[in-house]
């Protein structure tokens, strides 16, 4: 008779524990950007709904800004390191092709031989984390998953560029995901679409980048982020109503259930366009933190999930839906309930 092998069995159900967040210092405005794109600051505003953002110095990098914003999580959480069982950083913007930035991270917080790894899915990088952590608690193969969406996009986008100079910025959020007594964490909608994979990308892979330093010495440039801004707008505007309808039906609510609605910070206009289409109720939050914050990628859902409750615009225990969206093109939307943040 073969040996059988053993499964291990989790928590019923997970939950958002606690949740931390990292801002860089220095906040930039419209009319900084503005000069080398040859724009202003009343057509950054129109175009994107940005009124200021942050931008990271050299001493605040992916690890630094990802420990800080992971202890805010721990200590909301009142989780210990020593209980962290998995690491999982969802990022694009670590320039060092390995090894990944998590294990590093979870060293300098203390945690000893906990599972380490990055995801990369652009500004959907968060909300795919947030599915493999509660699905990891409830496999039982992690108690608790410490999840960090970060990102240093100044350090990939060309200031010159018309298209993102203005809009990207930089940022960490983190959030516990452990066991709970009630569903907290809902059903994951999410998917991509590769017939769009041009519409975000980066200009030049590095072999190109490395053969054109060959033929052209210091005159190669550097690859750099590009976006198709009218092209994301227009599949963001009519392919995002479906996924958030489902995810809230696979979560057994309604729109009216919702307390709050968490986008992915892309362009203010995305924002408004969806909160229209899907009739949010004048009850329901909307998540805006584009305005004094920019496009953070992955780091955009726990950043605009803590403006929402520093400023009392939704409280703990809140049910929100978070949708995101980015390069791939990728997507993931799901229903949660608002954790503690202090």
């Amino acid at each position: 008779m073969a040996a059988r092998i053993a499964q291990t069995t989790g928590a019923e159900h997970t939950a958002i524990l606690g949740l931390g967040v990292y801002r860089p210092a220095r906040i930039v405005t419209n009319d900084e950007v503005a000069g080398p794109i040859d724009s202003s600051d009343e057509w950054i505003r129109t175009r994107s709904g940005i009124k200021t953002r942050r931008f990271a110095s050299d001493t605040e990098t992916i690890q630094s800004m990802s420990v800080a914003a992971a202890r805010g999580a721990l200590e909301s959480a009142r989780i210990a390191v020593d209980q962290v069982d998995c690491v999982i950083v969802a990022t694009s913007t670590h320039l060092l092709l390995t090894p990944a930035a998590a294990p590093r991270i979870a060293t300098e917080l203390g945690m000893n031989d906990s599972a380490a790894f990055d995801i990369s899915a652009g500004c959907a990088g968060f909300c795919h984390a947030l599915t493999v952590a509660s699905d990891l608690v409830r496999a039982g193969t992690a108690t608790h998953v410490l999840v960090i969406g970060v990102e240093k996009l100044t350090d990939t986008v060309n200031p010159t560029d018309r298209s993102t100079a203005f809009l990207f910025a930089d940022g960490a959020g983190a959030v516990v995901v452990g066991p709970s007594d009630e569903v907290g964490i809902g059903p994951t909608v999410w998917g991509s679409d590769g017939t769009q994979h041009h519409a975000i990308r980066q200009d030049k892979n590095w072999v190109e980048f490395f053969a054109e330093i060959e033929e052209k010495g210091l005159d190669a440039v550097r690859p750099y982020l590009a976006m198709e801004g009218t092209a994301v707008f227009r599949w963001a505007a009519h392919s995002l109503e479906k996924v958030c309808r489902d995810a809230i039906d696979r979560a057994g609510l309604s729109i009216e259930d919702m307390d709050a609605m968490i986008p992915h910070q892309a362009n203010g206009r995305i924002i408004e366009v969806m909160a229209r289409v899907l009739k949010l109720p004048e009850s329901c939050a909307l998540a805006n933190d584009i305005e004094e914050t920019g496009n953070t990628s992955a780091a955009s859902i726990p950043l605009a999930m803590e403006a929402l409750l520093r400023n009392g615009e939704s409280k703990p225990g809140d049910t929100a839906l978070l949708i995101a969206f980015g390069a791939g093109l990728s997507y993931a939307a799901q229903v949660v309930i608002l954790p503690n943040w202090q």
